[in-house]
């Protein structure tokens, strides 16, 4: 595979992994309401994200090297720019303004 190959698929994994980490976020933020123990659902939920990204940036480190991971982080980058875009609300009202 060459290596141009690598890099776009060490992004397209760090994307992936920026996309489940903010997805997660933002389901923990919604269900905040309806938890019983609010702070743990956020620190539960706060451990599984890190661990898995974590764990995903420290396997393209020791099997792929320093080049693919500074790609995986453009991509998560890239994957939190994308999800902030999609979730900001659309529509603002003039009392929100002022």
């Amino acid at each position: 595979m060459s290596e141009l190959l690598q890099l776009v698929t060490s992004c397209s994994a760090g994307a992936l992994l920026g996309l489940a980490f903010f997805l997660g976020l933002w389901s923990t933020i919604n269900g905040l309401d309806q938890a019983r123990r609010p702070a743990l659902l956020m620190l539960g939920s706060l451990l599984l994200r890190f661990g898995l990204v974590i764990a995903g940036f420290y396997l393209l480190a020791r099997y792929a090297g320093s080049q693919h991971v500074l790609s995986a982080a453009l991509g998560f980058t890239l994957a939190r720019l994308i999800m902030v875009r999609r979730i900001r609300p659309r529509h603002r009202n003039k009392e929100s303004q002022i």
